[in-house]
C-alpha cells in the first residue's frame, strides 16, 4: 500500500496537477491539506472519475483536509471533537490502517495568540492520538521542522516560527507520548532533504527549504514500511504547490 501526504495549497487552483498525480503515481491513499474550499466546492466528480473515493472536511478560503482512497474509508472522524471550528484533521480506516491526515496551525509569530493556539492544539492532538486504534499512520503538514537538520540554514531559522524550541518540544512530546516513528528520518538520516520551499527568491532551485511534512506511524506499522521519500518532481513545473508530496509504501 502506498500512502501519500500533500499540502496542495488550493485544490481548485491545482486540480489539473492533482489529477495528473493520481494517474501517474497511483497512490492507494492520498491525504491532502490546505484545500481552501468548502465541501460543496470540492471537485468530487473529477476525483471520482480518476478512480478515488473522497472524504472531505473543507473550509472556506483557509485550511481544509481530505482523504482520497482507492479503497473504502470507514469510521471517518473530523477534528478532535473539541469544538474547534478550523478544519484541520480528518481520519478514517483504510485497509486495516487508521489514517489521520492533518494540517497543523502555522503559529504566525512567537508570543501571539496564534502561536499559543498552536502549542495548545499540539497538546490536545497528542492526547487524542493516544486514544486512536492501531496500526496508526499520522501524516500531513505539521508546520514544524523537528531538528536543525530539517532546515536549509539553521542559523537563519534559529528561534523562528516552525523551528522554535517550544514548537519542537511539543512536536517531540507528541511523537514520544505515542511511540511514533518518523518514517522519513528513520530511512533518510542525511540532511538537505526538504518538503517545503518558499515561492520567492528561487528557493526551490537553490534547495532552500524546510522539512515540515511528515509521516508518523505506530510501532506495529513501522516494520511494514518498505520505502519512503519526498516526491520532489511534483514541486516542479507551472503553478506548483509550495510543498512536495511525501510518500511511504507498506507491505
Amino acid at each position: 500500500m502506498k500512502i501519500v501526504t500533500w499540502n496542495i495549497n488550493s485544490i481548485r487552483a491545482r486540480l489539473e496537477r492533482l489529477i495528473d498525480y493520481l494517474k501517474t503515481r497511483s497512490p492507494d491513499v492520498l491525504c491532502l491539506q490546505e484545500l481552501k474550499c468548502t465541501d460543496d466546492q470540492f471537485p468530487r466528480t473529477e476525483i471520482e472519475a480518476a478512480g478515488y473515493r473522497a472524504e472531505v472536511f473543507g473550509q472556506k478560503t483557509y485550511n481544509g483536509v481530505a482523504i482520497l482512497s482507492k479503497l473504502p474509508v470507514t469510521d471517518v472522524a473530523r477534528n478532535m471533537g473539541d469544538g474547534d471550528e478550523q478544519s484541520r484533521i480528518i481520519a478514517g480506516t483504510v485497509g486495516g490502517i487508521r489514517v489521520v491526515g492533518l494540517y497543523a496551525p502555522n503559529g504566525q509569530a512567537l508570543g501571539t495568540p496564534a502561536f499559543e493556539y498552536k502549542l495548545e492544539w499540539y497538546a490536545k492532538l497528542s492526547r487524542w492520538l493516544h486514544a486512536q486504534k492501531t496500526p496508526l499512520l499520522v501524516c500531513g503538514d505539521f508546520n514544524v521542522a523537528p531538528e536543525e537538520i530539517d532546515t536549509w540554514d539553521p542559523v537563519l531559522w534559529q528561534g523562528q516560527t516552525l523551528c522554535s524550541p517550544k514548537e519542537r518540544e511539543v512536536f517531540a512530546a507528541m511523537v514520544k507520548a505515542n511511540s511514533f516513528t518518523d518514517l522519513f528520518r528513520a530511512r533518510h538520516p542525511e540532511g538537505g532533504r526538504f518538503s517545503w520551499w518558499d515561492y520567492r527568491a528561487g528557493a526551490f532551485h537553490k534547495n532552500q527549504g524546510l522539512r515540515i511534512d511528515h509521516i508518523l506511524v505506530s510501532q506495529d506499522l513501522a516494520g511494514r514500511c518498505t520505502d519512503v521519500d519526498v516526491d520532489r518532481d511534483a514541486r516542479k513545473g507551472t503553478q506548483p504547490s509550495d510543498h512536495a508530496p511525501v510518500w511511504a509504501e507498506f507491505s
